[in-house]
């Protein structure tokens, strides 16, 4: 029986990969995005509800599934009010993992960052930390969080110090060795490629997964 799949985030860079990506996978005949604006030029089998997802609790009739990618995420520079920023970065996950043990949907797989810590004093890594924490006591029966460290790959908006930070990586890589390895940057499609093989696997006991075990996950179909 092919499977229904949940997008969160699903115009973002690795939503839309992993979006393409379930299109051409054919153990999926349904996928379902949830976001504020709609994508153009999809197929037949991509359904779309578009609106407010800070209400996420709205679509809770809709919100039906084997699995859900959750890719949603902001920045400091687009959502400089912290108040929002946590709305989103923290509230909307937190959210469809609710509805997801709410309506019984089997796996949840989420992206959250290096860094994640529910007690640091960062806000950004504390908002993070909270998010995982609160996921995870849904107690979800195939729940995945990946934390990537910087995350490559072409994206629709200009982010300049994202970009320049990047290319500093790209030089000092080489000397990420042990336990910097997991430092390295991260393509978005090997994050996506990973989500993809985890929701389709038992093998992976793993519930936060590192950096650099995603890359060794993207590659094992």
């Amino acid at each position: 029986m092919k499977k229904t799949a949940i997008i969160l985030g699903a115009t973002g860079l690795t939503g839309s990969i992993i979006l393409q990506k379930l299109i051409e996978d054919d153990r999926y005949d349904s996928i379902k995005l949830f976001s504020r604006s709609k994508i153009e030029g999809l197929p037949s089998i991509v359904t779309q509800f578009t609106g407010n997802l800070l209400k996420l609790d709205e679509f809770k009739g809709d919100f039906t599934a084997n699995e859900v990618y959750c890719c949603i995420g902001t920045t400091a520079k687009k959502t400089p009010d912290k108040t929002l920023y946590k709305q989103i970065d923290y509230g909307i996950p937190v959210a469809a993992a609710t509805l997801s043990k709410q309506n019984n949907i089997p796996s949840f797989l989420v992206i959250s960052a290096m860094g994640a810590n529910k007690n640091s004093k960062v806000f950004y890594n504390k908002t993070k930390g909270e998010m995982e924490h609160d996921v995870l006591q849904q107690n979800i029966k195939n729940t995945f969080i990946l934390r990537p460290s910087l995350i490559g790959g072409e994206r629709k908006e200009r982010r300049l110090l994202e970009k320049m930070g990047l290319a500093i990586f790209q030089v000092i890589e080489p000397l990420f060795i042990g336990k910097l390895k997991q430092y390295k940057i991260i393509n978005a499609e090997s994050i996506a490629q990973a989500m993809i093989n985890l929701a389709n696997s038992t093998s992976h006991a793993e519930v936060i997964i590192t950096s650099n075990n995603i890359k060794q996950i993207s590659i094992n179909n």
